[in-house]
């Protein structure tokens, strides 16, 4: 059998390389300084490395977020790219599909979340090539196999879903109704994980289940997806924590476990969904 080859994802996890890694150097947390930010409130500024034009806040994050993306995420990609090319069936393939989707949302995370620095258009490339790598093989890919969607896993889908917008929406009514800012905006204008989170991940949530009773085939594909990405970001979150405790930041406990536990229980329910469905493709 001829191996299959994909350069989109050598161009990925290469990208994934270089940006996590210019992340984790930059973790020094003794040059913050004070800035005025476009909402005239004082914010606290990062002050080294790529991340030196961030926020004091934000940037730990991204470091934990870089530290999950090279340790974890990578190895993954790199191994489940080779299951591809040595096998190249569809279940290998669904697989690197999944693992396009995590690349393609820490891609957008930092190409649009980012302040703009030395790196930016390896942020711009590593979220393209996630995105038609993922596109090209969604387009290739045809599932047969159909799921059987138990009432664990319609509560699950229901429950992520709503997780994501209960524990964003709070924060966005709350500077609405005091018609101001977002708490923690910094030099920003947006948030980014607001956007991808109850604009996308939270939708596609629904409409996979909808899919799945319906018994088609991309409901298959968007759940290995869904179900990778929350199984990595309930482990993103432990090195995302520990950089943020490190560089001196308070948490409070109301939301460590609202914004954090949350998301590591959600993580395991999908580890655990995400092991039952690729034992029922195989079968």
């Amino acid at each position: 059998m001829k191996k299959k080859n994909d350069i989109l994802a050598i161009i990925t996890i290469l990208c994934m390389c270089v940006t996590s890694m210019a992340g984790i150097l930059s973790m020094n947390f003794e040059h913050a300084y004070n800035f005025v930010n476009q909402y005239g409130h004082t914010v606290e500024i990062f002050g080294y490395g790529i991340y030196a034009n961030d926020s004091y806040f934000k940037a730990p994050i991204s470091i934990g977020s870089d530290f999950c993306i090279l340790l974890v995420v990578v190895p993954l990609f790199v191994y489940t790219y080779l299951q591809y090319r040595k096998k190249g069936d569809t279940t290998t393939e669904i697989k690197l599909i999944s693992m396009y989707a995590v690349a393609f949302y820490y891609g957008a995370s930092i190409a649009f979340g980012v302040t703009y620095n030395q790196i930016f258009l390896v942020y711009v490339l590593l979220f393209t090539s996630s995105l038609f790598g993922m596109f090209a093989h969604i387009r290739k890919v045809s599932v047969e196999q159909k799921v059987t969607v138990t009432k664990g896993l319609s509560a699950f889908m229901i429950v992520t879903g709503v997780a994501l917008i209960v524990a964003w929406l709070p924060d966005i009514i709350s500077a609405m109704v005091m018609g101001g800012t977002l708490p923690l905006i910094g030099v920003y204008t947006t948030e980014i994980t607001y956007v991808l989170d109850m604009g996308i991940i939270s939708p596609m949530c629904f409409v996979c289940l909808y899919l799945l009773k319906k018994k088609e085939g991309l409901g298959v594909v968007l759940l290995t997806g869904l179900l990778k990405l929350c199984i990595i970001v309930g482990i993103m979150i432990i090195p995302q924590s520990i950089c943020q405790v490190l560089s001196g930041a308070e948490i409070a406990l109301p939301v460590l476990v609202t914004k954090g536990l949350s998301f590591v229980v959600l993580g395991g329910f999908a580890l655990y969904f995400n092991r039952k469905l690729y034992r029922e493709l195989e079968e």
